[in-house]
């Protein structure tokens, strides 16, 4: 039987990997289930699925988890460092599913074990993607790809030499936005931007969906994961969401990964990989769609898109700036503190003010120091807002 572990179990993605390791409970072990504020969920999949441990991220939730698993064997824990040493648990795959920029040092640990990383958590490589890599070399350890787009190029990779790659196209569906009117998105609300036209997700990607942010996010992870220059990697909005990556060669072929908007597909890439298994997805009728569309993204409309270029110009940690700025800049959205358009403008006010830091920026990439940029990141980023909103 694998072990596996799944970080981030109660959240959409999360979700997904154990609908695959339900179907299939006899192939698994499972190590570790970690999880939020929803307890009676983590509670439930960790009986379900009979874990060694559950662990939310919060302490002071650790009673509510106590009492949900008391009498049945499960261990509760709670709190970051209940997180690390669970990821640290031996097991032969892992789902980094946690959100935001707490998911690196919980990878950081598995990798540390040697375990097959499933990575879904794409703030890890934006903010350390060198540190993240050079982690998984040096343990023997090995990255695979969870995002649609990056475990679309990862497929149409497979058999090729990267030397022979000339371009790589991540899709984009355009968010909740995509068709309005330029003048109507300062008014853009959080019910509204909370919907997605094509994918169900949580809130915050969704959002992050809308604005772009979550593409740009995905732009940084591309020039990481696969190693290609900024100017080797393009969007295109393509409503349908059904072509999730392309891959041009130097001899001018495209390759294309298609496929419909289920996350389990490359959910179940990677828990299966290096196989190809059956998975409950639907099955593309190309007649019954009749065309696909696509177009380049209008940069007034997603300017989050151009930070993400500048940043990877910038490079060092810059990324671990952007990505602080952004989810700090997104609680400020849904709290209602600022617009919709003020994320993208705050969070280019945040990159101007660390063009100016280079001992920060250009420092060594360790855990401190991305962790100690991120948070000076969210700190700049709460006095641009105040000083926005007065």
């Amino acid at each position: 039987m694998r072990k596996i572990s799944i970080l981030g179990a109660t959240g959409s993605v999360g979700q997904n990997t154990i609908d695959l390791i339900r179907r299939d409970c006899d192939a698994y072990d499972v190590v570790a289930l970690t999880g939020g504020a929803n307890i009676a969920q983590l509670a439930a999949d960790a009986l379900a699925l009979q874990a060694d441990v559950a662990v939310t991220a919060y302490e002071d939730r650790l009673d509510d988890l106590r009492a949900a698993l008391a009498g049945t064997g499960v261990e509760a824990a709670a709190g970051q460092v209940a997180l690390v040493e669970a990821a640290a648990r031996p097991a032969d795959w892992m789902m980094s599913a946690i959100v935001g920029s707490a998911g690196l040092a919980p990878g950081l640990a598995a990798l540390q074990q040697g375990t097959t990383l499933a990575l879904a958590n794409k703030e890890s490589l934006v903010c350390a993607g060198a540190l993240l890599l050079d982690t998984a070399k040096r343990h023997n350890a090995r990255i695979l790809p969870v995002d649609s787009e990056h475990s679309a190029v990862f497929q149409g990779l497979v058999g090729e030499d990267m030397e022979a790659v000339e371009r790589i196209i991540i899709t984009a569906s355009g968010g909740a936005f995509r068709d309005w009117p330029l003048d109507k998105l300062s008014s853009a609300t959080l019910e509204q931007a909370s919907s997605h036209p094509n994918w169900d997700m949580g809130q915050r990607i969704t959002i992050d969906s809308a604005s772009m942010f979550n593409k740009a996010m995905e732009v940084i992870e591309t020039r990481e994961y696969f190693g290609v220059s900024p100017d080797q990697i393009e969007v295109l909005v393509h409503p349908e969401s059904m072509v999730h990556a392309m891959v041009g060669f130097r001899d001018g072929a495209l390759m294309a990964h298609l496929g419909a908007p289920d996350m389990r597909h490359a959910i179940g890439y990677a828990l299966h990989w290096p196989e190809r298994r059956d998975l409950p997805v639907a099955r593309l009728d190309l007649a019954k769609i009749g065309q696909l569309n696509f177009s380049t993204p209008d940069p007034a409309r997603f300017p989050a898109l151009g930070l993400a270029y500048q940043t990877m110009a910038r490079g060092g940690m810059m990324g671990a700036a952007f990505n602080g700025a952004k989810e700090r800049v997104l609680d400020h959205f849904i709290a209602s503190r600022i617009g919709f358009l003020d994320m993208a403008t705050i969070v280019e006010q945040v990159l101007e003010y660390f063009d100016g830091q280079a001992s920060l920026i250009d420092a060594a990439m360790t855990l401190d120091n991305v962790s100690k940029i991120d948070q000076l990141a969210r700190q700049q980023a709460d006095l641009a807002m105040t000083k926005r909103t007065g």
